[in-house]
């Protein structure tokens, strides 16, 4: 079991509750670590059982203490300070609230302003040396919830197939016109188009599974609730753009700009669960404020 108080975000410790298993079964199956990242800790001599160094072969008696260091990481990009204030933080991840029009990762032509740069120098400022990893993903005009890892061990937990399967997303989204049916699914296979920007409904597609509930109905559109199965690439806006209601503000798919700037898309929750908590921790997010206004201008 995880021994409370002794958890940092770089140091993992674990009290054998098996009696002769193996190091490596302990590592593995007891403490969720993967095997990209057990073979770096075995390279690196970075477990201790009761601060010795043990093959991974050999067998742990109960009560044996394990112990795992992270070694420190270097980022790559300039920190700037952001005033980033996480709405749930553990030793393993911190999730945050992005706001719409903000790029998430650095590239060749946008090094500077995104959220990575306003995370790095919130993890220089709380000493968490450790490279920003991000488990799941909005576009640069969706705004929502983010969660971010502190480590390669949460990292790889919550990226796992079955880890982001149980994930619960919900998302709130504004699209032109009622529809038909109140709640329903749109199951439509979804590959990229010939210009490899947007994405498009194709029979050759990976499949895709959308789940929605109409909200509210507002003049000439509606305030849905949107879970996922799948995460394909921008599958919200296909989905509703290819059954005649585009989000409202979605330029790319052909949704009414009139009222809003942006697509009207939003990651309101998020439940996942935490690896060394050992539980399921739900966090929400309110409507951003230019969502709210497209809601008031257009109330029935």
């Amino acid at each position: 079991m995880w021994i409370e108080n002794a958890q940092r975000y770089n140091r993992l410790v674990w009290k054998n509750e098996q009696d002769d298993a193996s190091l490596k079964y302990i590592l593995t199956q007891e403490m969720s670590i993967s095997m990209r990242l057990l073979y770096s800790l075995k390279k690196n001599e970075l477990v201790k059982v009761n601060n010795k160094s043990l093959k991974h072969h050999d067998r742990l008696k109960l009560g044996e203490v394990v112990e795992v260091n992270l070694e420190d990481e270097k980022n790559d990009y300039v920190a700037q300070n952001m005033d980033i204030k996480p709405v749930y933080e553990d030793d393993d991840l911190c999730v945050i609230e992005k706001p719409p029009f903000m790029v998430v990762h650095p590239t060749k032509g946008h090094q500077e302003d995104t959220l990575a740069n306003g995370l790095i120098y919130y993890f220089e400022k709380n000493d968490i040396k450790s490279k920003i990893r991000f488990v799941n993903r909005l576009d640069r005009d969706t705004s929502g919830i983010l969660i971010i890892a502190k480590n390669s061990y949460c990292h790889s937990f919550l990226t796992k197939d079955d880890a982001m399967h149980s994930m619960k997303k919900i998302y709130l989204a504004v699209i032109e016109g009622h529809m038909i049916d109140q709640q329903g699914t749109i199951d439509l296979p979804i590959g990229r188009s010939e210009d490899t920007i947007r994405r498009i409904v194709d029979k050759d597609g990976q499949r895709a599974i959308t789940h929605y509930k109409v909200l509210e109905r507002l003049t000439g559109a509606s305030l849905v609730e949107v879970s996922l199965e799948t995460g394909r690439t921008h599958q919200i806006r296909v989905h509703f753009s290819h059954i005649g209601h585009p989000l409202l503000g979605d330029e790319l798919y052909g949704g009414d700009m009139n009222n809003i700037k942006r697509q009207a898309l939003h990651c309101g929750e998020l439940e996942f669960f935490s690896p060394r908590k050992s539980e399921i921790i739900r966090t929400k997010s309110e409507l951003p404020q230019d969502m709210r206004e497209l809601i008031q201008d257009i109330l029935l």
